[in-house]
């Protein structure tokens, strides 16, 4: 089984505590970190700027495409940024995430 980190920026924290919550309910993901963070982008033809709340999101990689439309569903944006990134978790730390979202 594939673990993977699910990473969701947000407008706000309030938005990414809204996210997180919903797909703990949903048993998506085992566990969520949320993180200020600046970033540069390009929106409209031009470079911008914000203050944003990144999610991470613990979870196995067959939850994915579940997660992507819960969020989209939900999110503020138009284009939400929710990308998955592979990782390996220790043997405790894997058995207690799995036992959550299976």
């Amino acid at each position: 089984m594939k673990h993977i980190f699910v990473y969701i920026t947000n407008l706000t924290k309030k938005e990414a505590e809204k996210i997180a919550k919903h797909l703990l309910k949903k048993r998506l993901i085992a566990c969520a970190n949320i993180f200020p963070i600046g970033s540069l982008y390009w929106w409209r033809g031009k470079i911008e700027s914000a203050k944003e709340f990144v999610l991470i999101g613990k979870t196995t990689e067959k939850k994915y495409q579940k997660i992507i439309g819960e969020v989209e569903k939900i999110h503020s944006y138009s284009v939400p940024c929710i990308a998955k990134l592979p990782v390996e978790f220790n043997e405790k730390y894997k058995k207690w995430l799995v036992g959550e979202v299976e």
